[in-house]
């Protein structure tokens, strides 16, 4: 009996390493970048998701439409809108992203999308692998990048999380060896720890930020943040100009909370699970996961999407209206820069700072507070009263 279930488990870990050895070699194969400026139409896909995704993306994408209307009308950019990516679809089809509607995205170049739901142990719905890990990997959006910025407590953090390897990109293929044993896979690559801390440096030496903080458990977890860790010293050697330091995941997200030390970190990169886990973190600095925007990036595709959940309990006590739009407003920020329209970015970005600030319309998640669509009224107001005094200045 031992020895059957350990040859099924051999066999189990054999096809697991086949794949990822397959994995390495098409990670060997470097895709050129999309060049936006040369696209015409840009296709932003909107995905509305589940539970309060529809309502945040709604005001998401009416405010997007105001920012780019020329740029609709001149043909630069198309909107496309992508439905069926719901947990209702998903499992009566048990699959992470139906064929179909991974289709469609895959006809677009970047993706606005709306949280959706990932089942857990004792829900209703079956067990199905995340969406958002299934787009990541089918779409090769290999960099997470998450930035956070409260400029009274001095924090201007970007985060780098590498969105593709880790404890997540085998999450699904576990195994429970008998009913006493389980077992779970991680994986790094040098492909994969490569692109991402190249990415980190390369945005560090850019922007002129002479600080990388690279962040693993490679003391405990020799193999795979080991791996990470080496990695990072061979692409730090190419970035002479930028300093760079290396902290363990647990003291990290101490320091993290240090009013002295948490000013000296600027650029972040890490391995996936403790990216996922330390920027909701440091999302709550400023204000919390409703007030932070997220990107997806890789070379061909790129998705931005709220870093919260699809709050299905707000559904079900009629509070949906009530969500707070901001997170994926400033996914939207993102996206507008990533595609090259920066001022139309920060036009929003700056209109969001005005609007967390003066807290006319403040969201609670209920009757008290503001609805989405008034929030989104708000940003629309202050955008264009921005742009009026911004004109007015220009003619003096």
């Amino acid at each position: 009996m031992k020895e059957t279930i350990i040859e099924q488990s051999k066999e189990h870990f054999g096809i697991i390493i086949s794949e990822q050895l397959n994995r390495v070699e098409t990670l060997k194969k470097t895709d050129a970048w999309i060049d936006y400026e040369a696209l015409k139409p840009i296709v932003i896909g909107i995905i509305g998701g589940d539970g309060i995704g529809p309502y945040i993306i709604k005001e998401a994408k009416r405010i997007l439409g105001f920012l780019l209307e020329d740029k609709v009308n001149s043909g630069k950019i198309q909107f496309k809108e992508i439905a069926s990516l719901t947990i209702e679809r998903r499992a009566e089809l048990m699959q992470a992203v139906p064929d179909d509607v991974l289709e469609e995205i895959k006809n677009c170049h970047v993706i606005l999308k709306g949280p959706t739901t990932t089942p857990k142990k004792g829900d209703t719905w079956p067990n199905l692998e995340s969406a958002n890990v299934a787009l990541r990997r089918e779409m090769d959006l290999f960099a997470n990048v998450r930035p956070v910025k409260v400029p009274e407590q001095g924090i201007d953090w970007i985060f780098f999380r590498e969105n593709t390897e880790g404890a997540y990109i085998l999450g699904s293929k576990g195994i429970n060896v008998t009913e006493d044993l389980a077992v779970d896979f991680k994986v790094i690559t040098t492909q994969g720890a490569e692109r991402i801390l190249r990415m980190a440096f390369d945005y560090a030496k850019r922007n002129r930020i002479n600080k990388v903080t690279v962040v693993t458990k490679a003391n405990i977890i020799k193999a795979t943040d080991g791996k990470f860790l080496s990695v990072a010293e061979q692409i730090a050697e190419e970035y002479p100009e930028v300093e760079w330091d290396h902290w363990f995941v647990d003291i990290f997200s101490a320091k993290l909370i240090d009013p002295k030390r948490r000013k000296e970190f600027r650029v972040v990169v890490l391995p996936n699970l403790y990216g996922d886990i330390i920027t909701d973190e440091a999302a709550e600095f400023q204000g919390g996961v409703g007030t932070a925007g997220s990107a997806n990036i890789g070379t061909r595709y790129a998705m931005f999407e709220a870093i919260h959940g699809s709050a299905p309990r707000m559904v079900e006590e009629g509070r949906a209206e009530y969500a707070n739009p901001s997170s994926i407003m400033r996914a939207a920020v993102m996206l507008l820069r990533h595609i090259g329209f920066d001022d139309d970015a920060k036009k929003l970005e700056m209109a969001l700072n005005v609007c967390a600030r003066d807290k006319k319309h403040v969201i609670t998640g209920r009757s008290d507070g503001a609805t989405c669509s008034e929030f989104a009224d708000y940003v629309l107001e202050t955008i264009q009263n921005n742009e009026i005094r911004r004109l007015a200045i220009r003619s003096r």
